[in-house]
């Protein structure tokens, strides 16, 4: 067997979880196994472990197995193109704070591969994937107490995490994020006016900070939102329905190009925001009750 020590100890280690039906455990074992790079196959005497690829492919984002880096705090991101830009952005998350980073990848991740290490999880989907699809996987799969999906534009200047994980363990707010607003009700809640910090009806997909646990028992993002124009504000909105709270943040954070607005197919992008608007206005417009207090 070719395998490094280590991984044949953590392989040791599963048989050993499995024999005593310590089957979370046994799954732990395997995720820390993958991220070395192996896999670990269960065959009639044992098991065998072989090389695999730096990420896997999948038809879709939810077949991923649950991923548990070990970590309170797991910083999400949907990748579509632009690997080189984002892997800055990673880098980033990295040297402001010790999180774990799962990457989904829609299509080849490119440079994205570099990421890889002992707290970092890749996988990518076929071209064509939803994005609602993609970030409802990744709060079912991710098994962190904080989850915190940011858009791959986003780029840390600082500790963005901890003053946010900080709001969200008072358990006043479900999700704390970087920029939003207020439903701006004069226009028919077409549109979304940022206030600066505060309590918030919408909170953008740039950085949103979230109770995992709380924010599934919402439902999370709606699988029909193939694009992720609006889908934060449905999701914000589903949020405030259900009674929970959202709080914009000043936070060491800033954009780069927005590759997922500024270089998608105009045709396609118009289209898609308005299936999502149209949806949320559907659902909530007109529903003053759910909207936080006027400032």
């Amino acid at each position: 067997m070719s395998a490094p020590d280590s991984v044949i100890e953590l392989a040791d280690a599963r048989i050993h979880a499995r024999e005593a039906k310590d089957f979370p455990l046994a799954d732990r074992l395997r995720n820390l196994i993958a991220q070395a790079g192996y896999e670990v196959v269960d065959v009639a005497d044992g098991y065998e472990l072989n090389e695999k690829a730096a990420f896997i492919t999948l038809a879709f984002a939810r077949d991923i197995r649950p991923i548990d880096l070990e970590k309170e705090v797991t910083v999400a991101l949907i990748v579509d193109g632009f690997s080189e830009d984002a892997l800055i952005s990673v880098n980033l998350i990295k040297q402001h704070s010790d999180c774990g980073v799962v990457i989904l990848s829609i299509g080849d991740p490119g440079l994205l591969v570099q990421a890889m290490d002992s707290r970092t999880y890749l996988f990518a989907v076929q071209p064509g994937a939803s994005w609602g699809d993609c970030a409802n996987a990744l709060l079912q799969k991710i098994q962190s107490t904080y989850v915190v999906v940011i858009d791959p534009a986003t780029r840390f200047t600082g500790d963005a995490l901890s003053p946010a994980i900080a709001e969200l363990e008072k358990a006043e707010f479900v999700a704390v994020g970087w920029r939003g607003g207020l439903i701006n009700v004069d226009d028919e809640w077409r549109s979304v006016t940022d206030s600066g910090a505060g309590e918030v009806d919408v909170l953008h997909s740039f950085f949103m900070a979230f109770n995992r646990e709380a924010v599934l028992e919402t439902g999370g993002f709606n699988l029909r939102a193939v694009y992720f124009q609006y889908a934060d504000v449905e999701l914000s909105l589903k949020i405030r329905q259900a009674g929970g709270r959202l709080l914009q943040m000043d936070l060491p954070l800033e954009l780069s190009r927005h590759h997922a607005y500024e270089d998608a197919d105009p045709a396609f992008r118009e289209a898609q925001a308005t299936k999502n608007l149209n949806r949320i206005l559907e659902r909530f417009k007109g529903k003053s009750a759910i909207l936080s207090p006027r400032r």
